[in-house]
Formats: structure tokens, sequence, C-alpha cells
């Protein structure tokens, strides 16, 4: 069952490569997106629905562009990767549509959000807000979320190595 907590009861986040979100979920994607992704990759790796535009799945019912290195899941579209993509598993909304109201209260550049977690993702450590999560990891995912920022730092995996599809 689709759970979403309030960001006060996280303690962190970190993404841990797995790939559920990308087994899981459909990726729904904004025209810029789109187009982006068939000008590099074709049409033929995106759905057109009646009124929303979506990563296609694989035969297994994976995203497209998931690939498995080792034990670990990448995606392929990391220098495109749709805005649904670089905030997930965190929902940022404007109004307290899962409750909770205090709790998923994140004030950013003078606006109101209210910031969510997907439950079912094992990357995110339970309890008080660290100061790392609250201060650099939430606001990067506000950065993103309003479209005033484009590139991950603390809101992706980690990584020292450079994957080239």
């Amino acid at each position: 069952m689709l759970q979403f907590v309030p960001w006060r009861q996280i303690a962190d986040w970190r993404c841990t490569s797995c790939g559920s979100c990308c087994r899981s979920y459909s990726v729904v994607l904004n025209f810029p997106e789109w187009l982006r992704i068939t000008q590099t990759f074709g049409s033929e790796n995106t759905v057109i629905g009646l009124n929303k535009l979506f990563i296609k799945r694989s035969d297994d019912g994976n995203c497209a562009f998931l690939c498995r290195l080792g034990s670990s899941y990448l995606c392929a579209l990391q220098s495109m990767k749709p805005k649904a993509c670089m905030i997930w598993p965190f929902k940022l909304l404007t109004e307290p549509t899962y409750g909770e109201q205090k709790s998923a209260l994140f004030d950013f550049a003078g606006k109101s959000l209210y910031i969510y977690a997907d439950n079912h993702c094992n990357g995110l450590t339970y309890g008080s807000p660290s100061w790392e999560f609250s201060s650099l990891t939430l606001r990067e995912f506000a950065r993103i979320a309003l479209g005033c920022f484009n590139v991950q730092h603390n809101s992706t995996r980690k990584s020292n190595t450079v994957f080239r599809f």
C-alpha cells in the first residue's frame, strides 16, 4: 500500500541503487523531457497516453532505461533524468495533500512546501532529521522541483564512477 511520510519523520535518505523505483513506477514526462529523450533515443522508448507522456517499460516491467551493473542498478538517462526521477522518493506539494501538515511543512525561499516521502524507498532512515538531510538534501530537492536547479549532488546516488551509455 502506497503511504507517504512527512519529511520531519525522516532522519536521512541515501539512494541505494536498488532499482525498485524503476521497477515499480511509471515515469510521467513533461513535454521538454519527452522531446529530449525522443531526440536522443527515439520515440520507441516512450509511450503517449491519453493526456500524459511516459517512459516505456521493458518486457520485464522495468523502466526501459534501467541498467544493471553487478548488484546495483543505474539509469541510462543520468544526463537527462526526468524531474520525477530526480526528486523520487519525495513529493513536493503546495498543499498538505497527505495530512500531517506541521510535519510536512518545509519553508523554502519564502514558499511553503509540503514534503512527503514514499515509504517504499529502502534508502529512507526514520527518526529526527539530520542537519545534512534538512539543510542540504531537501533544499536541493526543492530547487529541482521548483525548476531552479537541474544538477544533483545530495539528491542522488553518490559515486566516483562515471558511466557512459
